[in-house]
């Protein structure tokens, strides 16, 4: 199980009200750097579990299916559940963010060092 499966497991899937203060102070006041911040993360987050579903998925992938020989997999029905369960990877950018887990550098920062 990667590593974001794995921490995604205790989030709670349901969007809840946030403190838009206390998000702005992790990134020194400014709300829009911290959205910035956790929609980077977040497109970071759905293209890993993206890939990692269609590699799981290109398992059961047969070239020649017709009408006919399509058939339910249980093994496959599964793997898609346990994907479409997971939180919003909007969801998770933002525990993460607001949990400290993520390390980031504005690009102003940068450009300045």
């Amino acid at each position: 199980m990667s590593e974001i499966k794995e921490r995604a497991q205790g989030i709670n899937p349901y969007i809840e009200a946030r403190n838009v203060f206390a998000m702005s102070a992790k990134s020194g006041g400014n709300i829009y750097e911290s959205l910035n911040v956790i929609g980077s993360r977040s497109r970071q987050i759905s293209v890993e579990l993206k890939r990692e579903l269609h590699s799981k998925l290109e398992e059961f992938a047969s070239a020649t299916d017709t009408l006919e020989e399509v058939h339910e997999n249980k093994e496959q029905i599964e793997i898609s559940k346990f994907y479409e369960r997971l939180p919003n990877p909007a969801i998770i950018a933002l525990n993460e963010f607001m949990n400290d887990e993520l390390e980031y550098r504005l690009r102003e920062d940068e450009e300045e060092a």
